[in-house]
């Protein structure tokens, strides 16, 4: 196991072992918005169409070794085929491919990073 997340009485604590983790906050900790002010949602990464989704669960990797050349960068062209990352699971490499050509636009995950199946992992535009 590489990470457990408990939550009691509306506080969240996440550990996680060899991975950076981005801060989780309760909703009573959260400034509140002014009435009557627009804000808008931000982009649900899951619903873009662009979206590709871990096919597995393990950890990903933007290259195919420490120190090496990243498969993609924000901006990146890819096409049909083109490695984009690679997942790390039960000790065999899975290399994960473009679904579609385009421009790499937002990747949504940092490298050495567990993922879960359907997590949102890269946006091609």
């Amino acid at each position: 196991m590489t990470e457990i997340e408990i939550e009691q009485d509306g506080q969240r604590v996440r550990v996680a072992r060899g991975a950076t983790a981005a801060p989780v906050y309760a909703a009573r900790e959260l400034p509140p918005q002014p009435v009557g002010e627009s804000v808008s949602a931000p982009l649900d990464a899951a619903k873009h169409p662009g979206v590709v989704i871990s096919p597995m669960v393990g950890t990903a990797y933007v290259a195919a070794e420490p120190g090496a050349k990243p498969f993609i960068e924000v901006g990146s062209k890819v096409k049909v085929g083109d490695t984009l990352l690679i997942i790390e699971a039960m000790k065999t490499m899975n290399q994960i491919p473009a679904p579609r050509a385009g421009t790499v636009i937002q990747i949504l995950f940092e490298d050495g990073q567990p993922v879960e199946f359907g997590e949102p992992l890269v946006i091609i535009e």
